[in-house]
């Protein structure tokens, strides 16, 4: 690409964040009267229920402080941040400190503490907005969350983990993955060298326990401490999962300057991208099978929209870091199939889970028709960064 190229892509970026995606949260989804986001809603706008899940609350307070903390400083980001910030400091812990799972649209617990991701998004959200606010109570919450999670995590027998449970006598990726970015974030912002050390821990355990030197497979499910897996759940990895973790890892192991690490990132990015690609209609498969056999998920050949996007921040940031052309050549080919499948031109923002050949279909993750600003915004915001450091670089030269 050059630096034509990057600047249309630049742009193009710039003008699908704040014209046709953010726009329709703000239009649909603002909880101004009790605080907070619906998220509980259509890819038309339309609101299912005005219940809140917890999860969605963090990460729609990530998404508004880094639109604020990244684009510019528009006070308008950092109002919103707070309208969020605001309901769930208030609403949103229960006495022991644990986050509950669903609140009604004016705080009432509807459904108790029962996912420990739901404490890894509202910190991760408390940590962005506490950059963006100087909020000293977000920031105070935040680490009173880290100090309460972290001994939870080497257990996964008893880890709470809607809506995705641990299988039984296994070791999951994913809590591993999520807190060592978010724990990383944290660190990062307090300067805390106890929660960094935990965050790059957590992410050797990704690198070293999940992630297999033989295959270049991220398996979702492993024995405890490592050791792979035959069972279904055992030879089940998730591209667009191990590619979202992969670009996590890079981030931590830049910050400790740990390049073997990173290429190691870069690698199992691209095994994962040529593993999980549709050839023949394009897109990311969401669940495969080591040998060939049915993933333990259901709807394995669905397209669904988050892997897209976390492919896209990734390749671009790896190209960014290594220079390879691969990154770039195999960017164009997800944005392509993206932009050409995902983007909703009757109400704006993406349709998020289609089928193997394009057609819409109900929610991967039934029980629970959930749509949030994070996935999209996130990749499009990173993104952003990267591309506009990538004209800069282009200029010098």
């Amino acid at each position: 690409m050059t630096k034509t190229d990057f600047s249309r892509l630049l742009a193009f970026y710039e003008k699908q964040l704040l014209e046709d995606i953010m726009p329709f949260w703000l239009e649909h989804c603002i909880d101004w009267k009790y605080g907070g986001v619906f998220n509980l809603v259509e890819d038309d706008g339309r609101l299912l229920s005005t219940d809140k899940l917890m999860w969605c609350q963090g990460r729609a307070l990530w998404t508004f402080s880094a639109l604020y903390n990244c684009l510019g400083g528009n006070p308008d980001w950092l109002e919103l941040a707070t309208n969020t910030a605001n309901f769930i400091l208030t609403y949103g812990r229960d006495e022991s400190g644990a986050w509950s799972f669903r609140l009604n649209r004016k705080g009432r617990v509807l459904e108790p503490p029962q996912s420990v991701y739901v404490d890894a998004f509202v910190i991760y959200g408390l940590t962005e907005y506490a950059r963006a606010s100087g909020s000293e109570r977000a920031l105070e919450i935040a680490v009173e969350s880290f100090k309460r999670t972290r001994p939870l995590l080497r257990d996964h027998s008893k880890l709470p983990t809607r809506p995705h449970p641990i299988p039984t006598g296994l070791q999951a990726h994913g809590p591993y993955m999520i807190f060592s970015l978010v724990f990383h974030e944290l660190g990062a912002l307090t300067g805390d060298q106890r929660i960094i050390e935990t965050a790059l821990e957590l992410a050797e355990i990704v690198m070293s326990e999940h992630l297999s030197q033989k295959d270049q497979l991220l398996y979702e499910f492993v024995r405890p401490g490592g050791g792979f897996e035959k069972s279904n759940a055992g030879k089940t990895y998730v591209p667009g999962h191990a590619i979202e973790s992969m670009w996590f890892m890079e981030r931590i192991f830049s910050f400790h300057s740990q390049a073997e690490k990173i290429e190691t990132a870069i690698t199992a990015t691209r095994w994962h991208l040529e593993k999980g690609w549709d050839f023949e209609f394009g897109g990311l498969f969401l669940a495969r099978h080591k040998e060939g056999g049915k993933p333990m998920w259901h709807s394995p050949d669905s397209k669904v929209w988050w892997p897209m996007t976390e492919s896209l921040y990734a390749l671009l940031r790896f190209y960014e870091v290594s220079g390879q052309t691969w990154c770039l050549e195999w960017h164009q080919l997800v944005h392509d199939y993206a932009f050409s499948s995902f983007p909703n031109s009757d109400y704006g923002e993406w349709t998020q889970n289609l089928d193997r050949f394009g057609r819409k279909i109900p929610v991967v993750v039934a029980g629970l028709p959930v749509k949030d600003p994070f996935h999209l915004p996130r990749s499009l915001i990173y993104s952003i960064q990267v591309l506009r450091r990538l004209v800069a670089r282009s200029n010098d030269d």
